[in-house]
C-alpha cells in the first residue's frame, strides 16, 4: 500500500508542485527535492530493493547531477531545473534514465519553441494583471524546465520499473 502511494501520490504531487512553481516563479524550492530524496528512501525500504538495485539508482541520481549541472553551468537550464533532475534520475534508475532524459529533451525542446512563439505576440489585456504570465512572457527570462522535467517523468513512469516494482509488493 505504501509504495503505490508513493508512485500514484507523493511522487506525481511532488512533480505537479515543482513544475508550477517553475511556471510561476521560474524557481523550484529545495524543499521540493528533499522530499522527492525522503519519498525514494521510503519507497526503497518499502520494496525491499536489493543493494545492487539500489547502487544503480545511486548512480543514476549521480550521473542527473553531473549532467544537470553541467547543463546549469553552460546556462542552459536553472539550478533548481539541475536538482529536479537528479532527483528523479535517482526515482528512475540507470535501466529508464536514457528514456527519461530523452523524453524530457523532447517536451522540454517543445516547451521552448511554445514560449518562444508565445513570447513574439503580444499579451491580451485581461492577462496584464498577472504577473506570472507576464514574466513567462518577458523575453528575457528563461524557460521553465521544471515542467519538461515532470512531463517527462509522467511520460516514463507507467513503464519505468520503479512502477512495476512499487505494484510487486
Amino acid at each position: 500500500m505504501i509504495t503505490t502511494s508513493l508512485i500514484m501520490v507523493v511522487l506525481p504531487a511532488l512533480l505537479v508542485a515543482a513544475a508550477a512553481w517553475d511556471l510561476a516563479s521560474f524557481t523550484i524550492p529545495n524543499v521540493i527535492q528533499l522530499a522527492l530524496l525522503a519519498g525514494f528512501a521510503v519507497f526503497v525500504f518499502a520494496v525491499h530493493m536489493a543493494p545492487a538495485v539500489f547502487g544503480m539508482h545511486l548512480l543514476a541520481g549521480f550521473l542527473g547531477l553531473v549532467i544537470g549541472f553541467t547543463l546549469f553551468a553552460l546556462g542552459y537550464i536553472g539550478g533548481g531545473d539541475a536538482k529536479l533532475f537528479a532527483c528523479v534520475a535517482l526515482w528512475f534508475g540507470l535501466h529508464d534514465l536514457v528514456p527519461y532524459a530523452l523524453i524530457a529533451s523532447v517536451f522540454g525542446g517543445v516547451l521552448t519553441l511554445g514560449l518562444l512563439a508565445m513570447r513574439s505576440v503580444p499579451l491580451p489585456g485581461f492577462v496584464l494583471s498577472q504577473n506570472w504570465l507576464l514574466r513567462l512572457h518577458d523575453e528575457r527570462e528563461g524557460i521553465p524546465y521544471g515542467v519538461a522535467l515532470a512531463a517527462g517523468a509522467f511520460f516514463i513512469l507507467p513503464q519505468a520499473e520503479v512502477f512495476r516494482a512499487a505494484f510487486a509488493v
